[in-house]
């Protein structure tokens, strides 16, 4: 056979219904008089003052930058256009203090001298006080400061840099002396940098840290009033009968603390529906006392048929409503509003000492990815629930918070969409060198864990926490972390580390951390059986780089710096051994051919991407429960990147995205690069008999080599091996919930086995797919019709291929009518319309085959215009679908 036609492609479908599932809305939790607005920073290297005079309401801020907390002081000054955007090519080295080399982890490393971010910052504003606060205690929040903190109130100091110190505590002070209700207040703050000493927030490598290491005043500041007793941190705990779900065990918890400096009496009061609970305490003066309600003592607490949470599409998000407060003499002294789930998380060994986790008693694969925050720390709601919106869709059920613990709207988001979290700290920084640790070191650690728990553990989607990443802690601190873990109630399970690595402590994990982290061939999933292939509990891993699509490369790389690659390219990638892309385009040019242009390499990179994603979420579905859970590394990215992302900093989905959700669909029919079997992948807790499966195998000519058709039974939470067929694909009668394409090549790749690494196993041989150049040119015939259904626009497109050739890759792309795709000098007039959910794309049609998707995406994107869906592929001659 030509050497030029020796690639195969295969298509099919197979049949199922997905059942919907219910969503609730969140309470308001206590009112907050939130402090966001008018505040003002500025170096402490330009201010004279001291903090008893800037917190007093005549001192002038003139001088200073406007700001808008949470932000950190370069998130402000880069508003304030101090400098150009830092996420565009190397303007973040343009920063004065980015003197460290590129590539190195700056959390590890003093800033220069001479940085103006190298002394501390003052942040300032003045707020009313409400006059409905007369009589109340007065307190105030801090919910996250980067790195330690002075704080003045009205002339007083309340706080100083030795106390208010971690970037992941929370700070309440009792300010009711300090402040006059009905007048307005003064609040200054000092903020200094985290030293490489420190517990900060870093970025290891994942993408470079900003000159001011993120300092500032990161999450809310707030304000709020309550009666002498403050109520905090209310949790509901459930246990249920198993595997009947027809019982649940609930214990109710909250916190209470006395403003007074005298004994005080009351009654802490909760209902849960109809369900209400009472119980008298007693607190001493400035006491603090976590007040339960056990079930063994509070009857009503045995919920019978409760209503069940489950991750989303295996059964419904229900939600409960806790209102809780605190009575002293028939008045509230305070009181919160919570949403929980009746839902039990477990994890055990099982006989492979894999870690194995279950939900409601049912096991349950874990397929999810790496979460981070923006480079600058800023945090956005709608951005948080469009790339939410993005997981489901991809069909990920967890999302993995290294050090990065979201914020309440965030984790509220998770419970009501169903989506686990895997949350625990960072690694590669000094919250992993114990060793070096300080006297204070171990308070912050502790303080830290207590805080972020408190917050975290009422959530339904939590699922576990790890505290350690790349390493356990030493015993001395492990000890201590297990013992918060204990008492403050934490529900689910803890492990020791993300790695294999046991502890004296807590023992096995059950869990790998064995990457790889650069690309590898997507054979490697199935055929590894040691490192970081489709076995066990893989807590960080996935297939390498991420090149964005051709629009976001032109909006992150200058004109001049966009081809051929150079290193501007290698500064948008990764850190340590992640510092270009080498490997990624050395396969890319292998495997494809030898990439000509800016546009032609992006168009091989989501070719390369798409199917690396898939091949891996696809070997740990088929090798369920011989592998138990898979976190691709990683989600997204901080900034624009090169590497490890699933949708880029721009939430444009590319080839990773829809590898991903086409790999991780929950009734997917599947090739095996192993032993070139068929099998379809059931990840419901319900059957699906009688399934047909067919395979059809052609020659790139789309001449037809073989066909097969076999009919199954498909059990829950099952796989099932429909065949055996060198090359494979599958479809079904009736409708079409499943379909996939493969482009195979009979030379396959060999991989290098010995010269494996931590983050790499090399490729010998490459898989030859260079025929896929030759396909002739193809004029897909198209037609798109868009409407609004609310805030929500929806766009419907069919594509048909009229001609005898393969239309290999099309893709498909809403924009704005009237204007270009793209400003070819600033790459800044990018016009498509983002976040968008597309039922499908890069998808590829045989000859007379027809393919109908959709769009749906948020009305206010299209910015008064109207949508246009453009149409291009690899072979596929480009073409506007006006509306």
């Amino acid at each position: 056979m030509n050497r030029h036609r020796d690639i195969f492609v295969l298509a099919g479908v197979i049949l199922c219904m997905a059942a919907g599932h219910a969503q609730s809305a969140p309470l308001a939790s206590d009112a907050r008089l939130s402090l966001r607005d008018g505040w003002a920073i500025q170096s402490s290297a330009e201010v004279a003052a001291s903090g008893d005079a800037i917190s007093t309401e005549s001192y002038s801020t003139s001088a200073w930058y406007p700001a808008t907390l949470p932000s950190t002081v370069i998130a402000t000054l880069v508003r304030q256009r101090v400098f150009a955007d830092p996420y565009v090519g190397t303007n973040l080295r343009e920063i004065p203090g980015t003197t460290y080399a590129a590539g190195t982890n700056f959390s590890n490393l003093a800033m220069p001298p001479g940085s103006p971010f190298r002394v501390p910052w003052w942040f300032r504003t003045k707020f009313p006080v409400p006059q409905d606060y007369a009589g109340k205690t007065v307190w105030l929040h801090f919910d996250g400061i980067n790195y330690r903190a002075s704080v003045w109130l009205n002339g007083r100091q309340i706080a100083t840099p030795d106390k208010m110190v971690g970037a992941w505590r929370v700070f309440d002070f009792d300010v009711t002396r300090l402040v006059t209700p009905g007048e307005p207040a003064t609040l200054a703050v000092e903020i200094w940098p985290p030293q490489p000493d420190d517990l900060a927030i870093t970025f290891v490598d994942w993408n470079p840290l900003p000159a001011d290491k993120d300092m500032g005043i990161w999450r809310d500041v707030s304000l709020t009033a309550t009666g002498p007793v403050a109520l905090r941190y209310p949790q509901v705990i459930s246990k249920l009968d198993l595997p009947s779900l027809d019982k649940a065990h609930l214990t109710v918890t909250a916190e209470l603390t006395n403003a007074t400096d005298q004994a005080v009496k009351g009654v802490l009061k909760g209902k849960i529906e109809s369900v209400e609970i009472s119980q008298a305490v007693t607190l001493g003066p400035k006491e603090s006392k976590v007040v339960s309600f056990a079930p063994g003592n509070y009857p009503q607490l045995e919920f019978r048929q409760p209503r069940i949470w489950w991750p989303y599409d295996l059964g419904p998000q229900n939600l409960y409503a806790l209102d809780i407060s605190f009575e002293m003499d028939g008045k509230v002294s305070d009181h919160q509003s919570m949403r929980f789930g009746i839902r039990e998380i477990t994890a055990d060994l099982d006989a492979n000492q894999h870690r194995l986790f279950k939900i409601n008693g049912k096991t349950i694969l874990i397929r999810g990815a790496g979460y981070t925050f923006d480079m600058l720390l800023r945090t956005d709601p709608a951005r948080q629930d469009a790339e939410l919106k993005y997981v489901k869709d991809m069909h990920l059920n967890t999302v993995r918070l290294e050090g990065k613990l979201e914020d309440e709207h965030f984790l509220e988001v998770c419970d009501r969409e169903g989506i686990l979290v895997l949350a625990g700290w960072c690694c590669c920084d000094h919250w992993e060198r114990w060793q070096n640790w300080k006297d204070e070191d171990y308070v912050v650690a502790a303080e830290s864990l207590k805080d972020q728990i408190r917050r975290l553990r009422s959530h339904a989607c939590m699922l576990d926490w790890l505290n350690g990443s790349d390493g356990p802690p030493v015993e001395k601190v492990e000890r201590t972390y297990v013992q918060i873990l204990k008492d403050y109630n934490w529900p689910n399970p803890y492990q020791s580390s993300a790695t294999a690595k046991p502890t004296s402590v807590t023992g096995k994990t059950g869990l790998k951390m064995t990457g790889p982290y650069e690309y590898v061939a997507p054979s490697y999933w199935l055929l590894d059986k040691k490192i970081g292939g489709a076995h066990g509990f893989n807590t960080e891993t996935g297939p390498g780089p991420a090149v964005p699509p051709i629009e976001s490369l032109k909006r992150m790389l200058p004109y001049d710096h966009r081809w051929p690659i150079d290193s501007t390219w290698d500064y948008h990638a990764g850190g340590g051994a992640f510092r270009d892309i080498h490997v990624f385009t050395e396969a890319l040019n292998r495997r494809y051919g030898q990439a000509t242009s800016l546009e032609d390499y992006a168009e091989k990179a989501q070719v390369l991407a798409y199917e690396g994603e898939r091949a891996m979420f696809e070997a740990y579905g088929r090798n369920k429960y011989r592998s138990t859970g898979v976190i691709q590394w990683m989600l997204n990215n901080a900034w624009p990147s090169m590497i490890w992302h699933l949708y880029d900093y721009y939430l444009r989905p590319g080839g990773s995205y829809f590898g991903t959700k086409k790999g991780c669909e929950y009734l997917h029919v599947q090739y095996s690069y192993d032993d070139q079997s068929i099998v379809v992948v059931n990840s419901y807790y319900q059957p699906f008999p009688q399934m047909k499966v067919t395979a059809k195998l052609y020659n790139l000519d789309m001449s037809l080599k073989s066909s097969e058709e076999k009919t199954v039974d498909v059990g829950p939470d099952s796989v099932v091996k429909a065949f055996i067929l060198r090359l494979a694909l599958a479809d079904a009668s009736g409708k079409a919930v499943s379909n996939n394409f493969y482009w195979l090549s009979t030379q396959p790749d060999v991989l290098d086995w010995e010269k494996s690494t931590w983050y790499h196993t090399p490729t010998k041989t490459f898989a030859d797919l260079t025929a896929l150049q030759t396909l002739p040119k193809v004029e897909v015939q198209a037609t798109a019709q868009s409407e609004t259904n609310g805030d929500e626009g929806i766009t419907r497109v069919t594509v048909t291929n009229p001609g005898t050739s393969l239309a290999f890759f099309v893709h498909l792309k809403v924009v704005t009518q009237g204007g270009r795709s793209f400003d070819e000098e600033s790459g800044r007039a990018d016009n498509e319309v983002l976040p968008v959910l597309w039922s499908d794309n890069y998808f590829s049609l045989l000859p007379g085959e027809r393919r109908e998707v959709t769009a749906t995406y948020s009305k206010g994107s299209l910015r008064r215009g109207k949508p246009v869906v453009m149409v291009d592929g690899w072979n596929v001659i480009p073409r506007s679908l006006g509306q």
